[in-house]
């Protein structure tokens, strides 16, 4: 018997409520989520395991303390893997003053306790439930949270789809932009103006930040510096650890660890 499918299991849309909070571990489902959409915007917030998410011609890959919102309406699909454990929040379109387009949003640690106990409460329709107050201070709290740049543009051009899925399914391959222009049938710089006029990025701008977005999600994790150095394809980790400093103006232990203390 093929595995249930996600999204088929619970209907956001089919309640008035402003919000409604759920939690999937993906154990128990299939791991790709197709392409659907719903009434509601939905936060998706990694607790642990990875998930990428596919919108607006966005990959959207989901680290720990922050969350890819997509507003209502927008369709999208996610590939998660086996044990990824997902909170997602779906909030009625005007009912939070949120981005009209997706983008990742910082989760502080209260909004990350605040949704996971909503997981778990009976949304009952009484405007002065306790969930009805949790929820407004909820989303209240959304609204203030920072945008964070962890997006990598893709675009729907099949050559630049295709170097995409290759390249977020095997981030350690190195392969240089003149071996990548001859795997397309393209010349180096008809590929150039491609990449630039498709996603604003230059390829090695591109990669970067699919490596930085990656990295982060890793680390967060608990995975080793080394060893996400290896899985990213560097010839060693201060090869690395530079590229890390020079996006994100830290190491990644001084980057996690400033994040440990703001968080208390």
């Amino acid at each position: 018997m093929p595995p249930q499918l996600a999204h088929t299991l619970f209907d956001p849309d089919a309640t008035p409520r402003p919000a409604v909070a759920r939690h999937l571990d993906f154990v128990d489902y299939a791991a790709e989520v197709p392409v659907h959409t719903h009434r509601k915007g939905q936060l998706i917030i990694t607790l642990f395991g990875a998930v990428v998410c596919r919108a607006e011609n966005d990959i959207w890959i989901v680290p720990p303390d922050c969350a890819v919102w997509i507003p209502g309406g927008i369709s999208h699909s996610a590939k998660a893997t086996w044990n990824a454990h997902l909170n997602y929040l779906f909030i009625e379109p005007g009912a939070a003053a949120l981005p009209e387009k997706c983008c990742t949003l910082a989760i502080s640690p209260l909004i990350k306790a605040l949704i996971d106990r909503l997981t778990h409460e009976d949304m009952d329709d009484e405007a002065d439930s306790h969930a009805a107050r949790l929820t407004r201070v909820t989303l209240d709290e959304l609204a203030a949270m920072p945008q964070q740049k962890l997006s990598l543009p893709v675009s729907s051009h099949p050559k630049i789809r295709a170097m995409a899925d290759a390249l977020v399914n095997h981030p350690e391959d190195r392969s240089t932009f003149q071996t990548w222009a001859k795997r397309l049938a393209l010349s180096e710089r008809s590929l150039a103006r491609l990449m630039l006029r498709e996603t604003g990025l230059t390829f090695g701008r591109w990669r970067q930040q699919l490596h930085l977005i990656i990295a982060l999600q890793e680390l967060a994790s608990g995975v080793s510096v080394q060893n996400v150095a290896a899985k990213l394809g560097y010839e060693s980790v201060n090869a690395f650890i530079t590229m890390f400093r020079k996006t994100m103006g830290s190491t990644p232990a001084h980057y996690f660890a400033e994040r440990k203390i703001s968080a208390r």
